[in-house]
């Protein structure tokens, strides 16, 4: 993976549930763009790419003992890739 752009999958049940179905989910660079996102995949997987949406999450209130913080915010891409076609994590 391009380490400007793509940083890593993300792994949870509902990414897991979706990858399934043909719709995979990376953490992206904030400054990454869907063109430059999508010839990225395209490029590094061999597949064809339908639609990308991207999002920038939202930081959530944690707590370690008596101090708060914040989680870090950061851009997510969510592939669709034509059907038939699937990518190895």
């Amino acid at each position: 993976m391009n380490p400007d752009i793509l940083i890593a999958p993300v792994i949870t049940e509902k990414s897991a549930k979706n990858a399934q179905n043909g719709v995979y989910t990376f953490k992206v660079s904030k400054k990454a763009t869907k063109t430059q996102i999508k010839k990225l995949i395209e490029t590094e997987f061999g597949v064809h790419v339908v639609k990308i949406n991207t999002l920038l999450t939202k930081p959530k209130d944690r707590r370690v003992g008596k101090y708060t913080g914040k989680t870090k915010v950061y851009k997510k891409a969510i592939v669709t890739l034509k059907d038939g076609e699937t990518i190895e994590m």
